[in-house]
């Protein structure tokens, strides 16, 4: 969009590849051009990687030649030995875009957003593999936020609702897969917002805190997961922070 007042860039004078001449005080300086090697990388097609992202959806939006292969044989370097497991973040060269490419790049730039975010606006309460023998696994899988009943509750990350409804001793939850390949699960919520198949971005409000299901007072159980099964839990205090969030 044109900023309101911008002043027209006057027409540059043309110059030899060595160097531009300016005047100071008569004094004359040399002022160095931009080499053709500087001028290719400032037009070079790029694109960092958003939560939801892969390889087949970016080579088919950016128009690359040779799609997602093309596309990640250039990139192996970043991405690494997979190439479904890109990671939001990650800054690929798009060899063989359009010009949609270096808008799309420079429109990212311009308006960065937040990846992953806090689950609920809350304090955590019992921690991740806290012992205890009311837990059918001997320990805690989970994180817990303190909050009342009737809180609002965010989809962490971009993703897809896997599952929507009773989770017998979970009460009302929400399992979400998102693109690195793990899952987000919320439970003890007194309502769903949300239907399994429904895709959310980071923020989306899922569903309401509450006490349904085993519980002693409202709060909202929270786990990262590797499958969307029980008994699949990594930390989810870690896995958020290692993402950027705050808690």
């Amino acid at each position: 969009m044109p900023a309101q007042g911008k002043h027209r860039r006057p027409t540059p004078r043309r110059f030899g590849r060595a160097a531009a001449v300016a005047t100071v005080g008569g004094a004359a300086l040399a002022l160095p051009l931009i080499g053709a090697g500087g001028a290719q990388a400032a037009t070079a097609h790029t694109y960092t990687v958003k939560a939801g992202d892969s390889l087949s959806k970016i080579a088919k939006a950016e128009n690359v030649e040779g799609g997602w292969k093309k596309l990640y044989e250039g990139n192996k370097s970043v991405i690494g030995g997979d190439a479904g497991l890109i990671k939001p973040g990650q800054k690929l060269t798009l060899d063989g875009g359009s010009a949609k490419a270096a808008t799309t790049a420079a429109k990212q730039a311009s308006t960065s957003t937040a990846s992953f975010v806090k689950p609920v606006d809350g304090t955590t309460g019992t921690p991740y593999h806290q012992n205890g023998s009311m837990w059918s696994s001997g320990y805690h899988t989970g994180t817990d936020f303190v909050v009342p009943t009737g809180t609002p509750i965010k989809a962490v990350a971009a993703g897809t609702v896997v599952s929507a409804g009773d989770g017998g001793a979970y009460g009302n939850q929400v399992v979400i897969q998102h693109a690195d390949g793990h899952y987000s699960q919320y439970a003890h919520l007194s309502s769903l917002g949300v239907s399994a198949g429904q895709a959310v971005s980071a923020g989306t409000q899922i569903g309401l805190s509450g006490a349904t299901g085993n519980v002693t007072g409202p709060h909202l159980h929270f786990e990262i997961r590797t499958t969307p099964d029980y008994g699949s839990d990594i930390d989810p205090v870690a896995y958020l922070r290692q993402h950027g969030v705050s808690l």
